[in-house]
């Protein structure tokens, strides 16, 4: 119970939570990975998810609750470090940490709001700019639904800045969660920093990448 009692327990929570959901970025990408096949890639990725059944719905059900405790556990420890001592945790503040470390909370609100914006779309499928159907195969064609909502400016230009939040939320995120886990010392900070900042800078380009290209019309139907 002391995970939940107080502040240690707390920052083990939003670390491992935390990391979960950097292991979940980095399976989705993989996933998503598979449009730059064609429509039969990702159709037939989507197809074998489908296939899975309960699983899939577990893994949700999984992740919903990390997601769930990791903004609780997060906002409980801002508002406590905020009460705490204000004046004296703003100076701490703009002293040692950087823009990313400020606004951790801000880029993980933000955070929230797109993964409830793009399950509402891609998940429950009830945005305006969807388009439902099934391919030649009969397997419903994923490739439309995103080829089709990527060629809507505003909705391409939500995903890129969706990902630059990303990128923010992470490259401070990646490396807080090996110093609350007791990994981060002086000789290994330089390195998770930079394993942080690249892990981000690769979910940016490869999450961006697919409603940039679409929306350039290089990836195509």
């Amino acid at each position: 119970m002391r995970l939940f009692s107080d502040s240690i327990g707390r920052k083990a929570v939003v670390a491992i939570t935390g990391l979960f959901m950097v292991l979940f970025v980095i399976t989705h990408l993989l996933g998503n990975s598979t449009i730059f096949v064609g429509p039969d890639g990702i159709n037939a990725y989507a197809e074998k998810l489908r296939g899975l059944g309960p699983f899939v719905w577990a893994f949700r059900t999984f992740m919903g609750v990390m997601l769930v405790l990791h903004v609780i556990f997060a906002v409980l420890l801002t508002l406590e470090n905020r009460a705490a001592n204000p004046g004296k945790y703003a100076v701490k503040k703009m002293l040692k940490t950087t823009f990313a470390g400020e606004t951790m909370i801000w880029t993980g609100l933000l955070l929230l709001a797109f993964i409830v914006y793009h399950l509402l779309q891609f998940t429950v499928r009830v945005t305006p700019d969807v388009v439902l159907g099934n391919d030649a195969k009969n397997r419903f064609d994923v490739f439309t639904m995103v080829f089709s909502s990527f060629r809507i400016t505003p909705i391409a230009l939500i995903y890129v800045a969706a990902m630059v939040t990303l990128f923010l939320h992470l490259s401070h995120g990646i490396q807080s969660i090996f110093q609350t886990v007791g990994l981060n010392n002086e000789k290994t900070m330089p390195q998770f920093t930079i394993l942080g900042k690249l892990l981000s800078a690769l979910f940016l380009v490869g999450y961006s990448a697919i409603p940039v290209l679409i929306l350039a019309g290089i990836l195509a139907k």
